[in-house]
């Protein structure tokens, strides 16, 4: 992927050398973040239901001595990588968006390490990227990469993009009002009914990774040979039922909230090959 030939976003926030700590004497230590990671493999990754099981009111943010954030975001190349992805996914939305008569406001994406506060509470990175509707932010723990690599066998810089362009999604769904309706329609339902429309809202937002691709492709000729196949292992790695078996679990398709890995392959793959944001439809589909 030729990222470096990009623009850095500036929507960048760098929390890695801020430690979240709580008020009350409870830390969050090995075995709860062990705990954390489990539930996470078994519900697929599910941020918003684990943030749930983690707010706790008496968190408070401090900075430890001695520690305090790194300059800015163009301090290493992982981070100058975020901005240049970040950016490049600005200009396509912005494009995109106009096009339908809507303005684009872009998300800030956070840096950070092992926790972070957001407005959806208390954010481990056990829990892997996440995008928080209360505060239009994405947060990504850097490691994530390295795990999205060494242990989910994905590696390369389009699929590390892939990933950041997944939680944009979420928020173009955001912006759409999607999101709002999946949540009013969610409190109605039942448990396998709400993770059934999980999955679909999930698609949804790999399949807006996809229409990002498809632009970063076609406009700015930023996809080298074997991007897009780089692109289509990392959604295939992440798919629940992989991410069930490989925690030594049975496939329960009515627990998944992510979908399957041909699931997800499917809709990247649709938005890569049609970049269109009206072939996203994964509420509507007859095949989520």
């Amino acid at each position: 992927m030729r990222w470096k030939l990009g623009r850095r976003s500036t929507n960048i926030e760098d929390r890695r050398g801020v430690r979240v700590g709580p008020g009350s004497g409870l830390r969050l230590g090995g075995g709860a973040v062990l705990l954390i990671a489990v539930v996470a493999l078994l519900m697929g990754g599910d941020p918003g239901r684990i943030l749930e099981i983690l707010e706790q009111p008496q968190v408070t943010v401090s900075e430890e001595p001695g520690s305090g954030p790194p300059a800015g975001p163009a301090n290493d190349e992982q981070a100058d990588f975020v901005a240049a992805v970040l950016g490049d996914t600005e200009d396509t939305w912005e494009q995109v968006l106009a096009e339908a008569g809507r303005r684009y406001q872009p998300p800030r994406l956070v840096l950070f390490s092992d926790a972070v506060q957001s407005a959806c509470g208390l954010g481990s990175a056990a829990v892997g990227p996440f995008y928080c509707p209360g505060d239009r932010k994405v947060y990504i723990d850097l490691a994530f990469f390295r795990e999205l690599d060494e242990r989910f066998g994905a590696p390369g810089d389009f699929a590390r993009a892939y990933v950041i362009a997944h939680e944009v999604g979420h928020h173009i769904q955001n912006l759409l009002g999607i999101a709002d309706q999946v949540s009013r329609l969610s409190a109605r339902l039942g448990a396998a009914e709400r993770n059934a429309l999980s999955v679909r809202q999930e698609l949804q937002a790999d399949c807006f990774a996809g229409v990002w691709g498809h632009h970063a492709g076609k406009q700015r000729d930023l996809l080298e040979q074997g991007d897009v196949e780089e692109g289509l292992d990392a959604a295939a790695a992440i798919g629940d039922d992989r991410l069930q078996r490989r925690a030594g679990g049975y496939v329960q398709p009515e627990s998944w909230t992510h979908g399957s890995s041909a699931q997800r392959v499917r809709w990247f793959r649709r938005g890569l090959e049609l970049g269109r944001v009206g072939e996203c439809d994964t509420f509507a589909s007859d095949r989520p």
